[in-house]
């Protein structure tokens, strides 16, 4: 018994030594980390390099790492707008102490942003520049390139133009500066500029560009960033930059989501019952008798929860001098709207090999873009809206593919079909077949080269092109309700359905040079960065023109010609100042020369300057040692650019156009078109804006809050708007030259904040406001007080009623309506407006102007929330101060429109038992009843991801996310969506919620 005690003891003995042996063998390492002030840095990491062991600075900047063995080891300390210098320290028998003091860190404002024809440090750029780089995109299921930065950069935005699959977005930068001219900004990929015309059979041409191609955005917003560009810069510069190969093994690169999109609201109409009580209440016994039995949601039955996917693999490297990366996509995207969807097959290719000792640069681009798509036929979308709940959706026969529709009660009706009631909106869809075949190249080969002679001169030359053919075909059976005996032949036969095609293709090219001379001068303390260039463009298309067939092929129509080939050119010398004098004071100037094609000789050439000073505050005596501000500097910028983008390209020539088959002249028993003048100026000459801006950059708390304020006044001349020709000239009603002028100003704010910075926890904020008003201030050759202006904005339920105008001393696009007049009961009163000009009569002399469809101001909110392996996104927009017209109100929310005069029924908006309104006459379709408040607060984008680490050993990384898009929108609006490109709301497509599953595996 006692030698059994004897040997536990001797073993408890031997356990409590190895222990203490062990214990005895590590150390710990301590010490504090302060700032450039010796103020304590609390949340800051110290690191030992190489492994996972780590320690967080406390309230005192006090930080300790246990359990270190003896051993010499390398520390890093990192707190965010802060850097330091490595050290080393050796562990032994006793603990060891490690002090950091870390200095403010420079690097995003050396951060290199890439301008027109070169590069600069952010810290040095002088106009109102804007870069987003790919870890702040939007993230999810994003088709369209545009959509990547929506609410992410001040003064630009990013509206987009439906829910279909690929439908893309409107851009605007502060707002555009034209009527009758593009108002898009151009875009640059790599340095090809892009066109701004579409492709045939594309949805949106961006959308042929697959967004995970893409590293940066850069917005060039301001005539001094801009006029580089001259004739195209007008409205802004986006400058995309696709990612690159670098130097070391290969990175691959797998990234695949799938997503499913639904519909998150319905346009509010009459339920199957609601209906009939309406017609039983309001209808005499005809429309009582045209109600049938069943309750068909029509909405339900054409929309669909669509299943998507998105998958994309990268590889990415360098052998030797050679960096590479190789991409391919596919993605596979349905629409909300049954029987549409799009599939796009991508590829790309990047080489940026350095030949002779790095003297020569290669960027080698290709990308190219095979798409498929099918065009749902969104005349659906109203059908659905309009058509009798009451009504099934097969009739049981097989008349009309087996749809039901209204029938003509008169024997003798040609087609047997309500001509002007609403077709089957199941039929509409499954009944069409519009599909198109697209494929588009984007490439180029830039060649920089630093002369051996002269390191500091270098010679860019730029070769690009960007080639696209878009075809397709549009097919309807001859027993669809829709295009049932459409055709009259001479032989009074009819003919039915539809068999069309189309097909054109684009070529546009691109040569640029230029040399660029950067030198140190030490002796004045001056850094000189020039640049002088020339550019070539050609945009050409050839369009070939199809006859308009039936399903047996009779021609309805033939084409005047059987080919188009529409071409311009512009020619451009360039040059670009830039100063740095005693790294305080910057100066930038630039100019361009541009000729288009689409002006005559006279005119054909234009100047665009313009010059811009900054004056960097902080790096003056009085500010350098300063511990506030992290950046301090002023900027102001003036310059000129051009416009000549969406004009045609021989207005200015004299020429003939044959007359439409409507307007033939009778010869007998024969007709015939003839030729007929078509108005024009020779004389037509550039648009050009003016902008003056006035910027602060600013950064506090070592870059821990930095931000940007902008003012800005642009005033365009020599406006393109549309005027009329005097009656009798013998020529077309209206042309395009140059009238008018127009002004936007605003200020712009924007706000990045590191709000939490810990071991464990990282949040960031960022934060963008703008203000914009638009006014045009001239319009006639001669001043008209009594003007009324260029009708625009045409809406449906009425006819040829437009609800807006371009007129002076309003914004573009102001509605110009009737003030309603409303009731005791706050109900609008039928056809009972204000007589604004006190004459006792209603008529066109009471419209007035009232709101607009523009937002006044523009907001954009983006929070990251990372926590150790997990991260939570949000993306928040809103716009205040526009204003919708609810197009879907007016054209069905009346008893008229519901009870037609014409002998059937239809379906209404539930605004109809809210205002009682009859609709009996043209005017209620111009009621200010009509104009809603569209500002809204939207939830674009939520996301949570997971990073998993590393995985097979460690040979590869995993990470997960889960995102939703359109989460919610917060609007008084009463339509399906407030956000409305041109401020009219007809049935526009959806934009769906979708939830999107995505996995990114990296080895």
């Amino acid at each position: 018994m006692r030698n059994n005690y004897l040997k536990k003891y001797l073993l408890l003995f031997a356990v409590m030594l190895i222990s203490q042996a062990i214990f005895a063998q590590t150390r710990s390492i301590t010490g504090k980390v302060v700032d450039e002030n010796n103020q304590p840095l609390t949340g800051a990491t110290v690191l030992i390099s190489g492994t996972t062991m780590a320690g967080a600075a406390d309230l005192n900047g006090i930080y300790k790492i246990n359990g270190v063995a003896p051993g010499t080891y390398t520390l890093t300390a990192s707190f965010i707008g802060y850097t330091s210098a490595p050290q080393s320290v050796t562990v032994g028998t006793d603990n060891a102490t490690v002090n950091f003091s870390l200095q403010p860190s420079s690097k995003s404002l050396n951060e290199i942003v890439v301008i027109g024809y070169g590069t600069v440090k952010k810290k040095d750029l002088t106009g109102a520049v804007t870069t987003v780089s790919s870890k702040d995109f939007q993230t999810g299921n994003i088709t369209s390139p545009e959509q990547l930065i929506a609410g992410k950069v001040a003064g630009v935005s990013i509206t987009p133009n439906g829910g279909a699959p690929g439908a893309g977005s409107t851009i605007r930068v502060r707002g555009g500066a034209s009527i009758s001219a593009s108002n898009d900004p151009l875009i640059v990929v790599d340095g090809v500029q892009l066109s701004n015309d579409g492709i045939a059979g594309a949805p949106n041409a961006l959308t042929l560009i697959n967004p995970n191609d893409i590293e940066t955005f850069t917005v060039l917003k301001d005539a001094s960033a801009t006029a580089i560009y001259g004739s195209r810069a007008s409205n802004g510069v986006i400058i995309i930059t696709t990612k690159r190969g670098a130097t070391g093994k290969p990175v691959v690169n797998l990234n695949t989501q799938v997503s499913a999109s639904v519909l998150t609201k319905e346009v509010s109409v009459l339920s199957a019952d609601q209906l009939r009580d309406y017609v039983k209440a309001n209808g005499n016994a005809t429309f009582q008798g045209l109600l049938g039995t069943e309750s068909t949601n029509w909405q339900k039955e054409i929309y669909q929860t669509a299943i998507s996917n998105d998958n994309n693999l990268s590889v990415s490297g360098g052998l030797k001098n050679l960096p590479y990366r190789i991409s391919v996509g596919y993605l596979d995207q349905k629409g909300i709207l049954r029987t549409g969807y799009l599939n796009r097959a991508s590829a790309s290719i990047n080489l940026s090999p350095k030949l002779f000792d790095n003297h020569l640069k290669i960027d080698f681009n290709v990308r190219g873009t095979a798409s498929k798509a099918r065009f749902a036929n969104q005349g659906a979308i109203g059908a659905a809206i309009s058509f009798d709940p009451t009504k099934p959706v097969l009739s049981g026969n097989t008349n009309y593919g087996g749809y039901f529709e209204y029938l003509d009660s008169d024997p003798s009706s040609a087609t047997g079909l309500k001509q002007l009631a609403p077709r089957n909106p199941v039929g509409l869809l499954e009944e069409r077949e519009d599909k198109s075949d697209v494929k588009r190249s984007i490439g180029n080969l830039q060649l920089d080269y630093k002369f051996h002679f002269l390191p500091d001169l270098h010679a860019n030359v730029n070769f690009g092109y960007d080639a696209s053919e878009g075809k397709g075909t549009i097919v309807q059976p001859d027993f669809a309700a829709s295009s049932f005996r459409r055709y009259k032949d001479a032989n009074n036969v009819l003919h039915s359905g539809v068999n069309n095609q189309y097909n054109n293709k684009v070529l546009n090219t691109t040569f640029e040079g230029y040399l660029n001379y950067v030198k140190e001068v030490k002796a004045i303390d001056t850094r000189i960065d020039a640049v002088a260039g020339y550019a070539y463009y050609d945009y050409k298309t050839t369009i070939t023109n199809y006859p308009d067939l039936t399903t047996d092929g009779t021609v309805v129509s033939s084409p005047t010609y059987p080919f188009d080939i529409p071409r311009n050119r512009l020619l451009s010398y360039y040059g670009r100042l830039n100063l740095t004098i005693a790294n305080k004071y910057l100066l930038t100037g630039t100019i361009r020369r541009d000729g288009s094609s689409r002006f005559s000789p006279l005119n054909r050439y234009a100047v665009f300057p313009s010059g811009a000073l900054a004056w960097k505050i902080k790096e003056e005596s009085f500010l350098k040692d300063n511990t506030l501000f992290s950046d301090l500097k002023l900027r102001v910028g003036y310059g000129l650019t051009g416009q000549q983008d969406g004009l045609s390209n021989y207005a200015y020539t004299p020429y003939y156009s044959l007359s439409s088959q409507t307007a033939s002249y009778q010869f007998g028993n024969t007709f015939y078109q003839l030729y007929r003048p078509i108005a024009y100026d020779p004389k037509r000459k550039w648009e050009q804006s003016a902008t003056t801006n006035a910027g602060i950059d600013f950064g506090f708390l070592g870059g821990r809050l930095t931000g940007s304020i902008d003012a800005y006044y642009k005033e365009t001349k020599d406006l393109l708007a549309p005027v009329n020709v005097a009656a009798g000239a013998g020529f077309s009603n209206t042309f395009v030259t140059n009238v008018g002028t127009m002004t936007n100003k605003g200020i712009e704010v924007s706000l990045n904040a590191q709000v939490v910075r810990s071991k464990d926890v990282a949040w960031d904020v960022a934060f963008n406001a703008t203000y914009n008003q638009n006014k045009i201030t001239k319009l006639t050759f001669v001043n008209d007080p009594n003007s009324t202006g260029i009708a625009s904005g045409g809406v449906s339920g009425g006819t040829g009623s437009s609800v807006q105008r371009i007129i002076v001393g309003q914004p573009r696009g102001a509605y110009y309506v009737y003030q309603q007049v409303y009731g005791t009961d706050g109900k609008p009163l039928d056809n009972v407006y204000v007589d604004r000009n006190g004459d006792g009569s209603i008529n066109d002399k009471d419209l007035y102007l009232y709101k607009q469809p523009d937002p006044k101001y523009i907001f954009g909110f983006s929070s990251n929330v990372s926590y150790r392996n997990f991260n939570l996104a949000v993306v928040m927009r809103a716009n205040v101060g526009n204003y919708a017209y609810n197009n879907v109100y007016s054209s069905t929310g009346t008893r008229n429109s519901i009870l037609n005069p014409l002998g059937y029924l239809n379906n209404g908006s539930t605004n109809v038992l809210e205002s009682g309104l009859i609709g009996a006459n043209d005017k209620n379709v111009l009621s200010d009843y009509y104009i809603q408040n569209a500002s809204f607060v939207k939830m674009d984008n939520a996301s949570l991801g997971y990073n998993f680490g590393k995985i097979l050993g460690g040979s590869a990384q995993l990470s997960v996310s889960g995102n939703v898009q359109n989460v919610f929108t917060i609007t008084k609006y009463k339509g399906v969506d407030p956000e409305v490109n041109g401020g009219i709301d007809n049935n526009i497509y959806p934009r769906p919620r979708t939830y999107v599953l995505g996995v990114n595996l990296k080895f």
